[in-house]
């Protein structure tokens, strides 16, 4: 599998670990010290994927497009936008992700909402 197919498939399993909710992918696929939005959050994105936790977004609808993959060797720049619909938020939001493939696994380390 290409490098392009495996964050491809990891995105789509993304979409649908925000549809789940599932916070064993955010788990497992952010990094201990990834960097969102300038904060290192991972521990509130996991909790705000638990099941019944109320502190996230539940969305009904999530749809990704427009991605731009740039391949630097173990790291790939994904830039993309999603359009989520939900009882709290519908709209559309623009992303950029840094995916760093370390021990033969590929991680988020760094991530930010775009404008």
């Amino acid at each position: 599998m290409s490098t392009r197919e495996e964050i491809m498939y990891l995105e789509e399993r993304l979409r649908q670990a925000e549809l789940g909710p599932e916070p064993s992918f955010f788990e497992e696929h952010l990094a201990d010290d990834a960097v969102l939005d300038g904060q290192q959050l991972k521990a509130k994105v996991v909790e705000a994927h638990r099941p019944g936790s109320g502190k996230g977004q539940q969305f009904n609808k999530v749809e990704m497009r427009n991605f731009v993959l740039v391949e630097h060797g173990s790291a790939v720049v994904l830039t993309c936008e999603g359009q989520y619909e939900g009882p709290q938020f519908t709209g559309t939001i623009k992303f950029m992700r840094v995916w760093l493939k370390r021990d033969g696994r590929w991680q988020i380390i760094a991530g930010s909402t775009l404008k």
